[in-house]
């Protein structure tokens, strides 16, 4: 009997040890990926803000790597996750629009993420992870989308694009809607990104002895605009009262960054845990007064103020302190570099658009990651080639610019260089061309703003 007990000791330490050790032997990380919600580029205080302190971020980009040149594959919520969480452009999957109400000839089965499309959830649950994601989902409300059948394990939130920071209802959909949660009975709202800080908290607690990725899907700062008065207080001196309560809905953000750091070191996990730092798009200025200074555009657009984005990867046993990274990379690249570092394979078959990017961050590889970027969006679609970016939207002639003198799209060189233009846009068609059709639409009228979006003038500049 005695012997007995002695062999299934072994053989529980032999699975646990196979269960938290990468391909390599060595322990597997854990992965933190934070999402902010319709974030503009320049309201860090690392990336240019003066007005809005954030210390926390401030801190990860300072102890991590920053890419400056850090993109996401869309410019709205929807269709940026759908690619952030698979490692696939998701126009690829026909996943081109925002989800909003179905439209007629629609099928409401296919109104979010293809069933058939794997999430980095899948993988990671396939080589021994615990997976959870706390917040805002917003990748389909039917049961067949639910995170829990997406390879989630646990979920606190809820499943459409936004939410009200002081209250939730019992109902199904809206800003009020009930916060689900498989593992306990929700608690009371209190602030949201609070909530959703508290719920990362006990994420990590809960499981520090296994290998874990966490998923914390904030909706700060999207609308609706509301923040705790103590945060309002702080920012008392910002005279504009949406450009207050986004100050003070950012800081509240950074305050939980700050928790859930300090909650991995409490644990003893900060060493091999990576956290990822990123926004699902730029800001889309004028709903929630955010600023996407020096670049052009807001959320919707192709312009760099619509897709690139405050970029952070953070693991102090693997990666150079305070590096800056200067080529181009995308919000794609986080699937296959998180399966690949805990020891799964990428294979043809998984299709991802994006790369692992650790061999180029420790210098193993060297040379560009990625030799073009291109976007599609409803009526809007973009290339990035090295220094060029060529937009094509369809009520003018395509727009072309030179990033490395005009970061802030202010010049369209398309008829001064018609070589390039020519290049580019038959490459951007060519790939179109082949994307399949859309799986659902937004509303026209979503389609009609975004052009005129192109048309309006953007604050270049940082405030006082």
């Amino acid at each position: 009997m005695k012997r007995l007990t002695v062999v299934v000791l072994l053989l529980l330490v032999s699975t646990f040890s196979l269960r938290a050790q990468n391909g390599n032997g060595s322990e597997k990380p854990n992965y933190i990926l934070i999402v902010a919600d319709d974030l503009g580029y320049g309201d860090l205080s690392f990336t240019g803000s003066s007005q809005i302190k954030t210390p926390h971020i401030d801190a990860l980009a300072k102890s991590g790597v920053f890419f400056p040149e850090g993109y996401v594959s869309s410019a709205v919520c929807s269709p940026s996750r759908a690619g952030l969480l698979t490692g696939r452009n998701q126009v690829t999957f026909g996943y081109d629009n925002n989800l909003g109400g179905v439209q007629p000839g629609f099928d409401p089965a296919f109104h979010g993420l293809p069933v058939e499309v794997e999430t980095v959830a899948d993988h990671l649950g396939d080589l021994g992870y615990v997976n959870g994601i706390v917040g805002k989902w917003h990748l389909g409300y039917e049961d067949q989308f639910y995170p829990l059948n997406r390879g989630f394990d646990e979920f606190w939130g809820y499943r459409g694009g936004g939410h009200d920071y002081f209250e939730a209802s019992n109902n199904t959909r809206g800003y009020k809607a009930q916060i689900e949660c498989n593992y306990k009975t929700p608690q009371e709202i209190t602030y949201i990104t609070d909530d959703k800080g508290d719920e990362c908290i006990d994420f990590i607690n809960r499981h520090k002895d296994d290998p874990f990725f966490l998923y914390a899907s904030f909706n700060a700062p999207h609308t609706p605009m509301q923040a705790t008065e103590a945060d309002l207080d702080l920012y008392k001196h910002i005279k504009d009262e949406k450009r207050r309560t986004y100050a003070a809905m950012v800081h509240r953000l950074d305050i939980n960054v700050g928790r859930i750091v300090a909650a991995l070191e409490d644990a003893g996990l900060r060493e091999n845990t990576m956290i990822v730092f990123i926004s699902d798009n730029g800001g889309p200025a004028e709903t929630n007064a955010s600023i996407n200074a020096p670049y052009n555009g807001k959320k919707g657009t192709l312009m760099e103020g619509g897709i690139r984005v405050p970029f952070i990867i953070n693991w102090p046993s693997q990666l150079t302190a305070g590096k800056v990274y200067q080529e181009q990379v995308s919000s794609l690249d986080l699937t296959p570099t998180f399966i690949a570092m805990a020891g799964g394979e990428l294979r043809e078959e998984n299709k991802f658009d994006g790369v692992n990017l650790m061999p180029y961050l420790k210098g193993d590889k060297l040379g560009k990651v990625h030799d073009e970027i291109k976007w599609r969006f409803t009526i809007s679609a973009a290339i990035r080639e090295g220094k060029w970016k060529l937009i094509r939207v369809p009520d003018r002639l395509p727009m072309l610019f030179d990033l490395e003198k005009d970061i802030s799209e202010q010049n369209d060189v398309a008829l001064e260089n018609l070589d390039i233009t020519k290049k580019l846009l038959k490459k951007l068609g060519t790939w179109d061309v082949q994307l399949p059709h859309p799986l659902f639409l937004e509303g026209p009228i979503w389609r009609i703003n975004q052009v005129r979006q192109y048309d309006k003038k953007y604050q270049l500049t940082q405030p006082e």
